[in-house]
């Protein structure tokens, strides 16, 4: 049968239903035990009466026998109906079951045992109709843009995807309990910005009829939390949406969950030690282990993560000196690794582009640390090499899993690294960052030494094992025409 013969049959069934006086929508439901309680506590709930709700996704019949198997979100429990006394008005016998199909969501009250077969069901000798279902649900749903256009399908089919999703909360959940028992006050700040920055990336426009002016929306957290330093606060973090007008591929999504932090006077010493505890927290947390098969690595997080310097690195795999960096050498190693990139870019973008080279053969995990003074426009510089910044990132299965630096706090000093940005982003370089003037007066009237992280969702899709839309419930998808 063709879906559309299902579901006129479906809708001859909704009118037959409407016929016998039912309301086959009803607003309220009488559940009062979650399939989950019945299964875990058996010896319990034996013999008890009890209300149960969910999906059909079984329905057999024998005679004057019938069997539902019943799902809600905790679980699966058989309902066991026979065709005999009298069915209350409004209710489904076996007899009506006919008019039931694989889908509706239905209630059933009844008492708790087991069926001859030893199985744990609820006998019942009537159901009641909570939502008809107008279109069956496929037995199987693989295709990709299916199942990514219709997640409410993939989710019911496919259980793992929607394990996945609350594995994905975990992750959060945890990322907040550890913050909050450290001191850190959740702030939420603002979407749209008249300023966008924080991150090399190019942003979203959107016009507010209101005020009649555009707006960006945020391409990171971390100048109005950096704001909230200034204001007075010490330990702040925020979770939530960020946008950047970008590619999509297994790492990136134009929209996606960010967290970022910032503590009044720490550095990035104290970060490194702190943000390696919450990796490893959240990690167990969410998934129970730290040791990870993704991507063609093996990775334990269970050690003393070690250290590395950006500019070592570098010379050690390509020869190059970030410091004095030969353009022309630059070019020739992207092209030879097959990296296609605008090249009439800045060197600092050029030599960012070498470093993700070494980055994603890297199984990890470590720290890399001291990125050059021109790629860190809102770190402090080093104290012993001006032309580093006490920055970090830690690599984990040929992936940067965050950011975290010790804060600018000279206004003049970020004023000056803001102009240099600018003038990059007036020749052409979408992702430099913006000049923020408001930024530099908060600054002017004093901001305590700190430092400063972020991560994103990213870090779930990775040790979950799976590209970005596989993570997200629904993902951004091409408009059909």
């Amino acid at each position: 049968m063709l879906l559309e013969d299902y579901r006129n049959e479906r809708l001859r069934k909704l009118e037959e239903i409407k016929a016998r006086g039912i309301d086959p929508y009803p607003a309220k439901s009488y559940r009062n035990t979650k399939i989950s309680d019945i299964i875990n506590h058996f010896d319990e709930k034996q013999g008890q009466e009890v209300t149960i709700a969910g999906r059909i996704v079984a329905i057999r019949s024998f005679g004057k026998l019938v069997f539902i198997k019943l799902r809600d979100y905790s679980g699966e429990v058989q309902i066991f109906m026979k065709a005999e006394g009298e069915i209350p008005t409004g209710l489904f016998g076996a007899k009506e079951i006919k008019l039931l199909d694989l889908g509706d969501f239905i209630e059933a009250t009844g008492k708790v045992d087991r069926s001859q077969t030893g199985e744990i069901s609820v006998f019942s000798n009537y159901v009641r109709l909570l939502t008809k279902s107008l279109r069956p649900l496929p037995e199987k749903f693989s295709n990709k843009e299916e199942r990514y256009r219709r997640r409410y399908v993939d989710m019911n089919v496919n259980p793992e995807v929607k394990e996945r999703l609350v594995r994905r909360s975990k992750f959060w959940q945890a990322t907040r309990d550890f913050m909050n028992k450290h001191g850190f006050i959740e702030i939420n700040i603002p979407v749209l910005e008249h300023t966008t920055g924080g991150a090399d990336a190019n942003p979203f426009v959107t016009h507010m009829d209101a005020l009649d002016e555009d707006f960006y929306l945020r391409i990171s957290h971390e100048l109005p939390l950096k704001r909230l330093l200034g204001g007075g606060f010490e330990k702040v973090y925020d979770i939530g949406p960020r946008f950047r007008n970008e590619g999509v591929d297994d790492e990136h999504l134009p929209e996606h969950i960010a967290f970022e932090a910032y503590s009044a006077y720490e550095n990035y010493e104290d970060g490194m030690k702190f943000y390696e505890e919450m990796m490893k927290y959240v990690a167990m947390e969410t998934w129970g282990t730290l040791k990870f098969s993704v991507g063609g690595f093996e990775i334990d997080l269970d050690q003393e993560w070690p250290r590395y310097k950006y500019a070592d690195l570098l010379r050690e795999k390509f020869d190059v000196d970030v410091f004095n960096p030969n353009r022309e050498q630059l070019i020739r190693i992207l092209k030879e690794n097959g990296v296609e990139t605008n090249f009439e870019v800045s060197d600092a973008r050029l030599i960012d582009h070498v470093w993700k080279l070494i980055r994603k053969t890297s199984a990890g995990p470590y720290w890399v640390i001291e990125e050059p003074l021109s790629l860190s426009p809102l770190a402090k510089k080093s104290v012993s090499n001006p032309l580093v910044t006490e920055r970090f990132h830690p690599i984990i299965a040929g992936t940067e899993m965050g950011n975290g630096f010790s804060e600018l706090n000279d206004p003049l000093d970020q004023l000056g690294r803001f102009k240099e940005q600018q003038a990059a982003r007036d020749a052409g370089d979408e992702e430099a960052q913006m000049l923020d003037m408001d930024f530099v007066e908060m600054l002017e009237y004093g901001m305590p030494p700190a430092c400063g992280w972020g991560n994103s969702e990213r870090n779930f899709w990775l040790l979950e094992g799976v590209p970005g839309r596989e993570a997200v419930p629904f993902p951004t998808m091409k408009r059909l025409d």
